[in-house]
């Protein structure tokens, strides 16, 4: 506990690198169980093993969906976020069509979230708006119709793009959001004063590689 804060119950404790072997996802797990982090977020492939790995731990298990372009279709997004349900994920992060939110179809963008939230009902559904391609006012139309189409977190950022979390679009998220669902910050969380920084700002969960690192007080310089 840093600063007043316990941050394990935050953090979504991350791999998602092309790179993660079943050896990794071990490691993953291994480090989610020891610190009683909320979730553990990979990619679909790793799934079951996280299930089987983190049985009885307590420790849910995240994964993505349309990652990290968002540029498959919606009926592609709800069957992998119905597939990922299937083998043992219980919460799934999706990445808005961004292309089609740039264009300023904001219909398109909300079906989108909706196909994917009719899929998997039931299940915590975060959407990921990847602030760093929008401008605040389309950061706020994109978080009004992830809202709209179903979101129980609109989340940030992928970590896969050209910059992640800032206070500013956590706070932004925020007055928009009004209490209608919750904010996951993600991307550039890399210490503790990060990390109490983005909870004071409305943030309720951290996408974040380096939670070891956040929860013992250190910097992390990691990514993904």
């Amino acid at each position: 506990m840093l600063g007043g804060v316990n941050l394990a119950p935050y953090i979504d404790h991350t791999l998602l690198k092309a790179t993660a072997t079943p050896a990794d996802i071990v490691k993953l797990c291994t480090e989610a169980r020891q610190h009683q982090f909320k979730a553990v977020c990979v990619n679909p492939q790793h799934v079951a093993l996280c299930r089987s790995e983190l049985e009885g731990s307590g420790v849910l298990v995240a994964t993505v969906c349309g990652f990290p372009l968002g540029a498959v279709t919606s009926e592609q997004k709800a069957v992998e976020a119905r597939l990922s349900v299937e083998a043992g994920a219980d919460e799934v992060d999706m990445v808005i069509a961004i292309g089609s939110a740039l264009a300023g179809d904001w219909a398109y963008v909300q079906a989108d979230v909706a196909a994917v939230r009719a899929a998997i009902p039931g299940t915590v559904l975060k959407v990921i708006i990847e602030t760093c391609y929008l401008s605040d006012d389309q950061k706020a139309r994109a978080t009004e119709a992830a809202v709209l189409g179903g979101a129980d977190f609109v989340k940030t950022s992928t970590g896969f793009g050209t910059g992640g979390a800032t206070l500013d679009d956590v706070a932004l998220m925020r007055r928009v959001i009004a209490g209608r669902a919750e904010i996951k910050a993600a991307g550039g969380v890399r210490s503790p004063a990060d990390a109490e920084a983005m909870i004071a700002a409305g943030a309720t969960r951290l996408g974040t590689s380096g939670g070891v690192g956040l929860v013992s007080g250190s910097a992390n310089g990691s990514g993904y």
